[in-house]
């Protein structure tokens, strides 16, 4: 729809005043990141620069594109040469030189490097301060959780926000719950956790499991890169497992540390965890959660 390639039937789309159906006025309001990439691979990334520099007529400075994209050091280089994750940078900066009113970016994080990661979580938050709107499209919560500050999720009901209560908050309520805990003993009478495929139960050992996630009220146990629907919520999950080693690093998140090669620090207030999983999965790390963290590995 925000393409023009599908009919509105009901309402219109309109930024800043400019309605779809003025398309040329529309199009210029709205960029396009797209997770599949077209440049023209015989020039170097400056020289694509330079050209799309040169279509829009934009008003960017070349050299700030390039500096915040960090692609300085490779740009005399034929695109033909670059990583999937360097294409995603220069595809980045040419969304950038367009200079829209609405960023709409499709799995922009997907398959790309740390490197690249770091860069497009320190445009996004430039974005913001310049007061630009940003819309992520992506399967992927993680992703979700780190990249954006409001999450929807589109079901076949629907679109829904996807409630994340202040964490602030909730985490005052569990640590307030864990001090009434701290002079029982604890005990636990389960070692293994029920998940349910189909009719059938399986049971997994604690130490099989890499994390689970939560996404509209279902918990799901991750183990090898294959995720099998629980029969508990994350908060039972949290209680049964935390003698195991396990963590709630986010509302919707469950680590177990002993699969936690890697702490990363995005920006100053955005976090992740690198596990060392068969897929290497990446999972999100709330700043509350990062001060616990901390205090468990005796890092205060």
């Amino acid at each position: 729809m925000f393409l023009g390639k599908e009919e509105i039937y009901n309402g219109d789309i309109e930024i800043l005043g400019e309605k779809m159906k003025d398309k040329p006025l529309y199009r210029h309001r709205v960029g396009f990141c797209f997770f599949e990439q077209h440049f023209y691979e015989r020039l170097t990334i400056l020289d694509n620069i330079r050209f799309v520099k040169r279509l829009y007529d934009s008003k960017q400075i070349i050299d700030d594109i390039i500096n915040i994209t960090q692609l300085g050091s490779i740009k005399n280089k034929k695109v033909s040469k670059l990583s999937f994750s360097e294409k995603k940078r220069l595809q980045i900066a040419l969304l950038l030189l367009q200079d829209p009113a609405l960023y709409i970016f499709e799995e922009p994080d997907l398959n790309i490097d740390m490197e690249s990661k770091r860069v497009l979580l320190n445009i996004l938050q430039a974005l913001k301060k310049e007061g630009k709107a940003v819309l992520i499209l992506t399967g992927i919560m993680e992703s979700a959780i780190t990249l954006a500050g409001h999450i929807f999720r589109l079901d076949e009901n629907g679109l829904h926000q996807v409630e994340e209560a202040v964490e602030v908050e909730s985490d005052v309520e569990e640590v307030g719950e864990e001090e009434k805990k701290e002079d029982s003993p604890i005990t636990f009478n389960l070692n293994k956790v029920p998940t349910k495929v189909n009719d059938k139960i399986i049971l997994f050992d604690p130490t099989e499991i890499d994390y689970i996630e939560s996404n509209d009220g279902v918990s799901s146990v991750f183990t090898k890169g294959e995720s099998f629907p629980s029969v508990f919520t994350m908060n039972e999950l949290e209680e049964r497992l935390k003698p195991f080693g396990f963590f709630r690093c986010h509302r919707s998140y469950i680590v177990n540390l002993q699969k936690v090669r890697e702490v990363i620090t995005w920006t100053r207030n955005s976090f992740s965890l690198v596990l060392d999983d068969k897929p290497k999965s990446t999972i999100p790390l709330s700043k509350t959660k990062m001060t616990q963290l901390k205090e468990l590995l005796g890092l205060k």
